[in-house]
């Protein structure tokens, strides 16, 4: 582990490099998003392809840059808590707040699939951190299972496309102008290929301090200050869904989020470098990750809505997760 160097400002400058940190985070994932997603568009890569890759890679950036990041300052159980904070926080805290607002017709969205495919990759994550350490081997393991799921993604959504007479627009994909001038897209790519190490920089190394300040570990602040963080842009898009009365789709897009940070984001970690798994995560939070994402069943099998009664349930059971994590 890193010596802990105090950033100008003593813990004020701590505070500030993490919010200053995660700010950057998110305006340079949103700005990296829309850079790919318009160059490929441009390039004619069909847009379907574009939202399955580009678009929920440039959307996990974050994460996958907070964990490089934290593996390179030898704080990893800041990594591993990143994940596995935010796969909690996507199911209780980013479904039930917007439930809060308003009914989500999640009963319209047939998610089966995809569900099980979360599961699956769930378990397997779990099954590999048993072996204590996540290292070169687990990532291949990882990385080819996120290959594997792509793919039968792909070919899915390209029956349903074909059956479906091309029914997927260029509109549907957040931030897609056809006609957005190439000095625009460089703009947005040169953005955020710079923002994110940057603010994963700051970030990691405020939030390590912070921890040290208040003899918390990394791991708890990465199950916590970092997850709720980088959960965010999660968070506002279906609380903007609840709002425009369109959440049927929200559900799909949690449970990929929760499989591309499994597969994704600690597979490319492990391949940087070792990851150890702490003792709380064996006996804790990983099990918390796996009931929290059980807690779909009702909504994915039983056609159940996503009402404010569950919107109160699973906003108390994060909170209560949080308070017993600290």
């Amino acid at each position: 582990m890193t010596d802990w160097v105090p950033l100008p400002g003593g813990a004020a400058g701590d505070w500030t490099a993490t919010v200053l940190g995660l700010v950057l985070l998110l305006l340079a994932g949103d700005s990296l998003v829309k850079g790919a997603v318009n160059m490929s568009l441009r390039l004619g890569v069909p847009a379907l392809i574009v939202s399955l890759t580009i678009v929920a890679f440039g959307t996990s950036a974050p994460e996958l840059l907070i964990s490089v990041q934290a593996i390179f300052d030898g704080v990893p159980g800041l990594a591993l808590g990143n994940v596995v904070g935010s796969n909690t926080a996507n199911v209780l805290m980013v479904l039930g707040i917007p439930a809060l607002i308003a009914v989500m017709h999640t009963s319209a969205h047939d998610s089966k699939s995809s569900f099980l495919q979360m599961i699956a990759a769930t378990v397997l994550f779990i099954g590999l951190a048993f072996r204590g350490t996540f290292d070169w081997i687990a990532g291949v393991v990882l990385l080819a299972a996120l290959a594997g799921m792509l793919v039968h993604a792909a070919r899915a959504a390209n029956t349903h496309r074909k059956a479906c007479c091309d029914a997927t627009e260029v509109d549907d994909l957040e931030g897609a102008d056809p006609d957005l001038p190439w000095a625009k897209i460089l703009l947005f790519l040169a953005l955020g290929l710079i923002g994110l190490p940057l603010g994963a920089s700051l970030l990691v190394e405020g939030a390590s301090n912070i921890a040290r300040t208040f003899g918390v570990t990394e791991t708890v602040i990465g199950l916590t200050l970092v997850a709720v963080g980088t959960s965010l842009p999660e968070l506002a898009t279906t609380v903007m869904a609840a709002l425009r009365k369109q959440a049927d789709v929200v559900l799909g897009s949690v449970i990929g989020s929760n499989m591309f940070n499994l597969l994704g984001i600690i597979g490319v970690a492990s391949l940087v470098g070792p990851i150890p798994v702490d003792e709380q995560f064996l006996t804790f939070d990983l099990w918390v990750m796996l009931a929290a994402s059980l807690l779909l069943i009702p909504f994915v099998y039983l056609k159940q809505d996503l009402t404010r009664v569950w919107g109160v349930l699973l906003t108390v059971l994060y909170l209560l997760y949080v308070y017993v994590v600290l």
